[in-house]
């Protein structure tokens, strides 16, 4: 005989979202917050603090590794990518219809420049 004849208990079609990782359930993580630093690399203590400069005037926050070994390799691509992020493009609204016209004649916008 087979098993599915036996009861085994309830069968849960819906298994819990957090038990295989089906959603992410954190917040997006914040490059440059206290509790996600950026991690940067460099190369030399002059290029330190330039780079904490940089980190301080941009309000981030950052673990700064000094690598001085030879053939080492300066990390700061996060950084140079939030400061480097395009910001917002505003449009100025149109006016509708029915506004007062823009170049100050008193008419409506549909009847003067529209």
């Amino acid at each position: 005989m087979s098993d599915k004849f036996f009861f085994k208990g309830r069968q849960d079609a819906r298994q819990h979202h957090t038990s295989y990782g089906g959603f992410q359930t954190n917040a997006s993580k914040k490059s440059g917050s206290k509790k996600h630093p950026l991690t940067l690399v460099v190369t030399s203590e002059a290029r330190r603090h330039e780079v904490e400069a940089l980190v301080a005037e941009a309000k981030l926050h950052a673990d700064i590794t000094l690598d001085t070994r030879e053939g080492a390799v300066e990390s700061v691509s996060e950084l140079t990518a939030i400061l480097n992020k395009g910001a917002t493009v505003q449009h100025e609204k149109m006016p509708s219809r029915n506004d007062p016209c823009s170049c100050g004649s008193g008419l409506k916008f549909k009847k003067c420049c529209g």
